[in-house]
C-alpha cells in the first residue's frame, strides 16, 4: 500500500474519500438496554428487553446511526462505484448492517460536502471493526490529464482490474466505539485515496492502482457543509422542521432511514419552481404532499445531533426530478450558449447520474437565474431573480432543462425555460497585490480545475478588460488581507462578476490567506521503505530527514496552489501536532490500524514499530505550513510501516 500524497505525472493527485458515521440520539435513545420488569414473587421473571433492528417494537432499546459521506480535494473528476453494504462489528463478533440498500456513489462529487447516506437502527454495545463491500465492475472513473478528462481503470496491486472488493475497518482497542445509553458518539471513516491510489495517466485508459486504506476516527476532524436528500414524510411549521426518508445521491428507489431537517426564518426554499423563505417554505412543502423529493444543504450541530438547512429544494426543483440537469463550472460563453465542464448529468427520473466532461447549455431571457448562497440578504426577503448576464466564466452552477441531444457529438441541454442556480465558486492562486477593497491574484485554479481550461473571452466591458488569470481582480469589500500577503497562496470563495461587466472579475465572500490555507504533506521512502525516516521523534513532533537517500518521487508540501519540494528546503521539516482542536494520528501496518487522539501515545506506538527492523513506507499529513519556520502543524498524520 502506498499512502504518500504525490503529485503524479501530469499533475494528477489522488483523492481522499471520507465516510462519516455519526451515532446520535435522535428521537430514539442511544445506549444500553433498559432493565427488565424483574420478579414479583409470583410467576417467572420477565425477559430483559433487547434491540432487534428488524422489529419496530424494540426501537426504544436501540441506537441510531447517521451515516454521511464526504471527500477531500484532488484531481479525480469522477469516481463512481457501487457500494453494496456497510457492516459494523461488535466486540462479541456480532455483525450489524448499517446500509440497508446498495447505492451508487460518485465520491468525486463530495469535495466540500458531506452527504448523509443512511440512518440505521443498531443494538448498543462496543463496536471495534467493520467492512465496506464495493463493486467496481461498472465503475466510472475519470482523472484530469492536461486539463481534460481521461477515463481510468482501477486495478489492484496484482495488476487485475478490481471487481467486488472488501475494505476492512479496524478501531484501535483504546478507541473502540462504545454505544451506551444517554451518551452520543461520532465515528468517521476515511477512505483515503491519496493513501490508496497511484495514477498513471500515460496509459490509455489511465491506470489507478489501488490498495484501499481506511482510517477510523471517533470524532470528525474536518467540518463541512452537509447535504440531506430524501422523500418528505411530514413538515411541522410550528416547530420549524420537516422529516424525510433518506434517499441519497440521485436514487429513485429505496429509502435509507428517517432524518429530521430543521429550518430557520432565514432558510431559503425553492419548491416546484417557486421560491420561499422560512415557514413559508415549510408550508409549500406541506402543499406539495407526502413523498415529495427534497434536497437540503446546511450544517450539523455535533453536540445536539441536529441538522439545520440553509437551502432546500423540493419537488420539480430537485435536479433530475422530472427534468434533466447538469452540475459543473462554466468554462466558456458565446452569447446564450454556455459550455459546462466537469458535468455531472442527471437525466429525468434516472436512478443515477453520469459524468460527461463538457456539456453545452442554451439559456435565454426566460431562464430563471439566482444565487444559492446569500447571507447578507435582509431577513424575510426571498431569493432575488437575476438575468442570464449574471452567468460568467468560472461560475459553479446547477442547471435544469431538457436534454435535446445526447450522442457522440456531445450532450446539449436547453435551459431557455429552465433554471440556473449559481453556487459559491472556489478560487486558488497567488497574491500579486493588495489594495483597499481589492486583491489581484495570479489565478491557478477554479474549483480545482486548472485555469488553462477557462476561456475568459467576453467577461470584460471590452476585450481589453477581459479577465486576465495572470492578474485576476478580486473585489474584497470589507474582507481583510494581510499587507504582507503578496507572493503568498490564497483561497477565495465567491462569485464571478456579471458576464461583460468586468473589472473587477470576482466578488469575494470569504478569503483564506496563506496563514490559514489548508496544506498537505506527502513523502514516500520507496518499495522497501526506510528504517530511519525521522531524525527526531518526541512530544514536539517528527523531524523529517528531507534528504533521506531512500526518498522516492513523493516529497512535497502542497500549500493551496503551491507545491513545495521538501528536498529543496534549506533545513529539515518539523511535523508538529496542533495545540487545540480535534486531531487524529494513525500508525498502519500490514495487519493493524492504530488510531490516537493523543500525540504522545502516537509517538510511543511509532517508536515501538520503528525498531530498527521495520521500515516506514510513507507518511501523509494535513494541516498548515509555515514556510518561515519550516514547521508543518498537523491535525492528521498517517504513517505506514512495513513489517518483514
Amino acid at each position: 500500500m502506498n499512502i504518500s500524497n504525490a503529485r503524479l505525472p501530469g499533475g494528477i493527485k489522488p483523492r481522499m474519500i471520507r465516510i462519516s458515521l455519526a451515532l446520535a440520539s435522535l428521537s430514539i435513545a442511544l445506549g444500553a438496554c433498559g432493565g427488565g420488569a424483574g420478579t414479583t414473587g409470583v410467576g417467572p421473571a420477565q425477559p430483559i428487553a433487547q434491540c432487534i433492528p428488524s422489529d419496530p417494537s424494540t426501537a426504544a432499546e436501540c441506537g441510531t446511526v447517521m451515516i454521511g459521506l464526504t471527500d477531500a480535494d484532488g484531481d479525480f473528476l469522477s469516481y463512481a462505484v457501487d457500494v453494496l453494504s456497510l457492516e459494523l462489528e461488535k466486540r462479541d463478533g456480532a455483525i450489524v448492517e448499517v446500509l440497508p440498500n446498495s447505492t451508487r456513489i460518485d465520491f468525486a462529487q463530495y469535495v466540500d460536502l458531506t452527504e448523509f447516506i443512511s440512518v440505521a437502527t443498531v443494538p448498543p454495545g462496543d463496536y471495534v471493526a467493520g467492512t465496506i463491500h464495493m463493486d467496481y465492475t461498472s465503475a466510472e472513473v475519470f482523472v484530469e490529464a492536461d486539463g481534460a478528462a481521461k477515463q481510468a481503470t482501477v486495478i489492484g496491486m496484482d495488476g487485475i482490474a478490481l471487481g467486488r472488493t472488501e475494505l476492512k475497518i479496524q478501531l484501535a482497542d483504546r478507541n473502540h466505539l462504545a454505544v451506551i445509553k444517554g451518551r452520543a458518539a461520532l465515528l468517521t471513516l476515511d477512505f483515503d485515496l491519496d493513501a490508496s491510489h497511484v495514477v498513471d495517466i500515460s496509459a490509455t485508459p489511465a491506470i489507478a492502482t489501488a490498495e484501499p486504506f481506511i482510517v477510523a476516527e471517533l470524532d470528525p476532524v474536518d467540518a463541512k457543509d452537509i447535504r440531506v436528500r430524501g422523500r418528505l414524510i411530514e413538515a411541522n411549521v410550528d416547530e420549524m422542521y420537516y422529516t424525510v426518508a433518506l434517499r441519497p445521491f440521485f436514487g429513485t428507489a429505496n429509502d435509507f432511514g428517517r432524518m429530521q431537517v430543521h429550518v430557520t426564518n432565514r432558510t431559503d426554499f425553492e419548491v416546484n419552481g417557486e421560491t420561499f423563505v422560512g415557514a413559508e417554505g415549510l408550508r409549500a412543502l406541506n402543499a406539495a404532499e407526502q413523498g415529495t423529493l427534497t434536497v437540503a444543504k446546511g450544517t450539523l450541530n455535533v453536540a445536539e445531533r441536529a441538522f439545520t438547512a440553509d437551502f432546500v429544494l423540493g419537488g420539480t426543483s430537485v435536479p433530475g426530478n422530472g427534468s434533466d440537469a447538469v452540475k459543473g463550472n462554466v468554462i466558456s460563453r458565446s452569447g446564450n450558449e454556455l459550455i459546462v465542464r466537469g458535468g455531472t448529468v442527471i437525466l429525468a427520473d434516472a436512478d443515477r447520474a453520469f459524468f460527461r466532461d463538457d456539456v453545452t447549455v442554451t439559456v435565454g431571457p426566460d431562464t430563471v437565474v439566482y444565487k444559492s448562497f446569500l447571507t447578507d440578504r435582509p431577513l424575510g426577503m426571498p431569493i432575488r431573480k437575476l438575468g442570464i448576464e449574471a452567468i460568467s466564466i468560472g461560475q459553479a452552477v446547477t442547471i435544469r432543462g431538457t436534454v435535446t441531444a445526447n450522442d457522440e457529438a456531445g450532450i446539449h441541454i436547453d435551459a431557455s425555460e429552465g433554471t440556473v442556480a449559481m453556487h459559491l465558486t472556489h478560487l486558488s492562486g497567488i497574491v500579486n497585490t493588495v489594495m483597499n477593497g481589492q486583491a489581484d491574484i495570479e489565478l491557478h485554479s477554479i474549483d480545482r480545475r486548472r485555469v488553462e481550461v477557462f476561456d475568459f473571452t467576453g467577461t470584460g466591458t471590452s476585450p481589453q478588460t477581459d479577465a486576465d488569470p495572470a492578474n485576476y481582480e478580486v473585489a474584497t469589500g470589507n474582507l481583510l488581507m494581510a499587507a504582507d500577503a503578496a507572493g503568498q497562496p490564497v483561497v477565495v470563495y465567491g462569485f464571478p462578476y456579471e458576464f461583460g461587466a468586468a473589472p473587477p472579475d470576482f466578488e469575494g465572500r470569504t478569503l483564506i490567506d496563506y496563514s490559514d490555507v489548508r496544506s498537505a504533506l506527502g513523502v514516500g521512502w520507496g518499495a522497501e521503505g526506510t528504517t530511519t525516516p525521522f531524525l527526531m521523534m518526541d512530544g514536539t513532533g517528527l523531524l523529517l530527514d528531507n534528504r533521506n537517500l531512500d526518498t522516492d518521487q513523493r516529497h512535497h508540501i502542497k500549500q493551496g496552489p503551491v507545491l513545495i519540494d521538501l528536498t529543496s528546503l534549506d533545513s529539515n521539516t518539523l511535523v508538529a501536532p496542533r495545540e487545540s482542536g480535534r486531531k487524529v494520528f494513525t500508525v498502519k501496518t500490514s495487519d493493524s490500524l492504530q488510531l490516537y487522539a493523543d500525540f504522545d501515545d502516537f509517538i510511543n506506538a511509532l517508536t515501538l514499530e520503528l525498531n530498527g527492523v521495520n521500515a516506514a513506507r510513507s507518511m501523509y499529513a494535513r494541516g498548515h505550513y509555515n514556510s518561515d519556520t519550516n514547521v508543518f502543524t498537523a491535525y492528521k498524520i498517517f504513517v505506514y510501516i512495513l513489517e518483514p
